[in-house]
């Protein structure tokens, strides 16, 4: 059996996993594919140390791994890692935490 790759976010980075997109309107009307847009909604995997300011201080970061956020749908890289679409991006650009 093959090893998962484990990503590990430097600095100010977080690695997310995109939520599911809803499959049906609130109306009940079934999406296909070509009509859903992508979720503004994760999960966070991993994080980096922090961001690093300019007299050489880390600064903690406000996410844990764990957490439900969301975010721009413009916000990250994606890269694909063992056949997951993830993404990685600046802790700024995260919006909110959810409960």
């Amino acid at each position: 059996m093959a090893k998962k790759m484990r990503v590990e976010p430097i600095g100010d980075k977080v690695v997310v996993k995109r939520l599911d997109a809803d499959q049906t309107t609130a109306g009940g009307i079934v999406l296909p594919d070509s009509a859903k847009e992508k979720p503004c909604q994760g999960r966070v995997l991993s994080i980096g140390d922090g961001q690093l300011t300019a007299d050489g201080e880390r600064v903690e970061p406000q996410v844990k791994e764990g957490d439900r956020i969301v975010f721009n749908s413009y916000a990250g890289t994606a890269i694909t890692i063992d056949d997951e679409e993830l993404l990685i991006m600046r802790e700024d650009e995260i919006l909110a935490v959810l409960d």
